[in-house]
């Protein structure tokens, strides 16, 4: 039995081993940190949202954007002028113009000012537009404080610019007799009578207020806003506004509400409107 299993054929197996797999499958890791970047992207895009006012996010957009100058002064130009003259078609006005109505900048262009088009509307609403911006502090110089700024909204409309202010939690538009401003409240409408001496358009007032939590026997949510809007034209004539500009002084109580909850604070609001001249 031995000498037959010495007879036996010897069988050797090699086995080939290849090297260079061990980083086969990794794409996932790539498409993974691709996720995550977005992810983060995405939650500091949520922050910013809850964290800045609104004025606050157009400045943040407008310095995103190539179009938009990020200072009003730009530098450059000279002679008496500062550059903008009929022969500074090459060259940027220090005053952040520049060029000549045939051949305008984007400036000109987004206040109307092209070619031939000196119409009064166009310069009646570029005149509305620096208003806005000077309130905003759209030119990156507010003469606001930023805690301020959160109880001030603007917009265009049709019938001119207008210009709201607006109560929040814990800090309301009137003291405890309804009537006085607050000192923030008063600050605001300083401003805005110095303002508004750089135009001449009319002046419209409308007092809002919230509803009240429980059924009255009497409404005086009326009464209250009618009263509110005169203590603001009041306080806007004596930091020295003339008078002769108020086109109307109107109370809409409650029957407007600025958001769903007619009980919210944020109801409890003041719109200011420099009414425009050429509709």
């Amino acid at each position: 039995m031995a000498a037959q299993n010495d007879l036996r054929p010897i069988i050797i197996k090699k086995k080939k081993v290849i090297g260079g797999d061990g980083h086969h499958g990794g794409a996932w890791k790539v498409a993974y940190a691709d996720f995550v970047t977005a992810m983060m992207a995405f939650f500091m895009l949520m922050w910013l949202l809850n964290a800045t006012t609104e004025q606050q996010r157009k400045g943040i957009a407008d310095y995103f954007s190539p179009t938009v100058p990020i200072s009003r002064i730009s530098g450059g130009g000279d002679g008496s002028f500062g550059g903008d003259s009929p022969f500074s078609e090459t060259v940027v006005a220090q005053n952040g113009t520049g060029a000549s109505d045939q051949r305008p900048t984007e400036g000109r262009q987004a206040m109307g000012m092209q070619g031939s088009d000196h119409s009064p509307d166009a310069l009646e609403a570029a005149a509305l537009q620096d208003v806005e911006t000077s309130i905003l502090g759209g030119n990156g110089d507010s003469r606001l404080e930023d805690e301020t700024l959160q109880h001030v909204q603007t917009r265009l409309s049709d019938e001119g610019l207008v210009i709201e202010v607006f109560a929040r939690p814990g800090a309301p538009l009137f003291t405890e007799d309804g009537l006085t401003p607050e000192p923030w409240f008063g600050d605001v409408l300083i401003l805005m009578a110095d303002l508004f001496g750089t135009v001449t358009n009319t002046i419209a007032v409308a007092g809002h207020v919230r509803s009240a939590p429980v059924v009255v026997a009497t409404d005086t949510s009326w009464d209250r806003s009618s009263a509110q809007a005169r203590a603001v034209r009041a306080a806007l004539e004596t930091a020295g506004l003339d008078r002769n500009r108020f086109r109307r002084v109107t109370g809409f109580a409650d029957s407007s509400p600025a958001v769903s909850d007619p009980m919210a604070p944020r109801n409890d609001r003041i719109e200011i409107t420099l009414l425009r001249s050429y509709p």
